[in-house]
């Protein structure tokens, strides 16, 4: 009986010390920043609330922008060349987030969507229009303006449904919805998207499994959306798979 007791003490020690640590830790394991990464293009900074945020721009001078939000350890520098073929004819903004690849401050869920929305606001201003593609935690973010600014298109690149479904799932012993800080709550915000929307699925994906991308499909109206589920590919490989940059081309070329 002395030994179950002692069990029984152990576990809820270590149940609350791992829980204690998700909760201090959480934004450590959320976002990985990048360093600078060298390059040859255009960098222009962004300054929102004190703090100086970094994009790379390509092609500046045509009439249509593309804005880009990247994933929670990604150098967006390194989508360069490809989306400089990718998106010919458009603008393209990539944003580096706070603490990624030059830029001052430390990334949070609000502190981002308040750059996103900044950075928007001065591209609406300039272009024409104004489209957004965000992939993995960037989808959280883009998904956010989508519903409340007036974006064109909206693509959407290994999306979750929520980062606190991605987080109940790894951690489904504890409570994530008290726990979480940043929630990046895609799927509450599809009502309130108007656009034209593509979602691409990669099949293997064992980062954000695909069950939480199809979630956010399912719920956009049909006429809305366009799904594009990349066979043999994953989560991190997706680069190195040619239909990941001709859906895109298709969709900002208005051939679906």
């Amino acid at each position: 009986m002395k030994l179950l007791s002692n069990l029984i003490v152990i576990g809820v020690i270590l149940y609350v010390g791992f829980g204690f640590m998700l909760y201090v830790m959480q934004r450590d394991m959320m976002y990985l920043p990048t360093p600078e990464v060298a390059h040859p293009h255009t960098e222009k900074i962004f300054t929102n609330e004190g703090e100086s945020i970094k994009t790379v721009v390509l092609d500046e001078h045509q009439p249509n922008a593309i804005l880009y939000f990247g994933g929670n350890s990604e150098a967006v520098e390194r989508n360069a060349e490809k989306f400089q073929q990718t998106l010919a004819g458009f603008a393209v903004y990539l944003v580096k987030y706070r603490g990624y690849g030059g830029s001052s401050g430390s990334p949070t869920e609000r502190a981002i969507y308040s750059d996103a929305e900044y950075i928007f606001e001065q591209l609406e201003s300039r272009y024409e229009t104004v489209s957004v593609i965000g992939r993995s935690l960037g989808s959280g973010v883009a998904t956010m303006l989508a519903a409340k600014r007036n974006v064109e298109k909206l693509a959407l690149i290994t999306p979750f449904d929520s980062a606190e479904s991605v987080a109940k799932r790894l951690y489904p012993v504890y409570p994530i919805s008290w726990l979480l800080k940043d929630k990046y709550d895609s799927l509450s915000r599809v009502e309130a998207i108007r656009v034209p929307t593509l979602i691409i699925i990669a099949e293997l994906d064992r980062v954000i499994t695909k069950e939480h991308a199809l979630r956010l499909a399912d719920a956009f109206p049909p006429a809305q959306i366009s799904v594009e589920m990349l066979a043999n590919t994953g989560h991190n490989n997706l680069d190195y798979n040619q239909k990941y940059f001709d859906a895109l081309h298709r969709f900002f070329n208005d051939d679906l």
